[in-house]
């Protein structure tokens, strides 16, 4: 049985004594995260490595800490109601680690540009090599890959970029925060609040988005990014449709997972000069704090921003220059 046939069947027993308080975010939980992520796989086909890759996808994702571990509970909750009816052993959900691994994405012990592809050429070739890695050599993977690296987006939102949300005048991208509510669908929560965001659309993706345009359906509710049958694109469909994990690999980036794009996107910003603030605009973060978590400067910027500081100092240090002899004239 199918872990989210087993889940919804069991519910009542796994969260049997919750309070009410508790009882909608574990159950929002199981529909929004887990079921989407897990679902699919049979309950004696879940181990402790699906649950960790899992987690870490969810933190990936930038979901809170209190999001995560009510995620957790639920999922610990099912499986151990799997363990009681004799389904399996030992409960492989039981993660101990979580914390940890939310101190490791925010240190980046990986090293300062380990989430971060180095140039245009290396997200080309991964593009490419996504592509051709595809059962259909579908030329969309590779595109969105492209524009998330360049846009800062997340893969949910350039699965809900619309014709209407391109400006091809100024060349800028409305982005509107998307969220699942159910397997497969994305509901468009609108423009209220920080939810929706202006992103500028470089020169190199232009051509990209252009041709997008032109082959897509002109009505403005149109998906630029869509899979082969024609749905909107998931991080989970282009994970196992591009084997990324496998291709990144191959490329020297094992580490590279496809939130990386965003990391991507907004260090290239920084490294061009963008400012922090206006970064997080782009980003839709809401501290400066989280957009600073997502830059990771190479060397040659780190040793530039000491040499500028230098010159500054000396500017300063410098006597200020005397004016010259007054020359009187009739």
């Amino acid at each position: 049985m199918k872990l989210a046939e087993y889940g919804d069947a069991h519910m009542d027993l796994a969260l049997h004594g919750l309070e009410l308080k508790t009882l909608d975010p574990y159950l929002s939980g199981w529909r929004m995260r887990v079921v989407p992520a897990l679902g699919h796989l049979a309950v004696r086909m879940i181990t402790n490595g699906a649950v960790d890759r899992t987690v870490q996808n969810w933190i990936a994702d930038e979901l809170s800490r209190s999001t995560v571990k009510n995620t957790i509970a639920v999922l610990v909750r099912v499986m151990e109601q799997a363990v009681r009816d004799g389904i399996i052993k030992v409960n492989p959900a039981r993660v101990t680690g979580s914390q940890k691994l939310y101190k490791q994405a925010e240190d980046e012990l990986l090293g300062p540009r380990a989430l971060t592809l180095p140039d245009w050429e290396t997200l080309i070739a991964l593009a490419d090599a996504l592509v051709a890695a595809s059962h259909d050599q579908y030329r969309g993977w590779g595109d969105v890959a492209v524009f998330a690296a360049c846009t800062a987006a997340r893969i949910g939102e350039i699965s809900g970029c619309r014709i209407g949300d391109i400006d091809t005048t100024q060349w800028i991208w409305t982005v509107r925060r998307q969220t699942t509510p159910a397997p497969g669908r994305l509901t468009d929560k609108g423009t209220k609040g920080t939810r929706a965001r202006r992103v500028p659309i470089v020169e190199e993706i232009r051509p990209l988005v252009a041709q997008r345009i032109l082959s897509a359906d002109p009505h403005p509710d149109t998906h630029l990014f869509t899979d082969p049958p024609g749905e909107r694109t998931s991080t989970t469909v282009l994970r196992n449709a591009t084997h990324w994990d496998n291709v990144a690999t191959k490329l020297g980036y094992e580490h590279l997972r496809h939130h990386d794009l965003r990391h991507t996107a907004l260090t290239w910003f920084a490294d061009a000069g963008v400012q922090v603030h206006v970064l997080r605009r782009i980003a839709g973060h809401g501290s400066p704090t989280t957009t600073q978590r997502h830059l990771h400067p190479d060397v040659h910027k780190i040793t530039a921003a000491g040499a500028a500081l230098s010159a500054h100092f000396n500017v300063l240090r410098a006597p200020p220059s005397l004016p010259g002899p007054v020359v009187m004239t009739r």
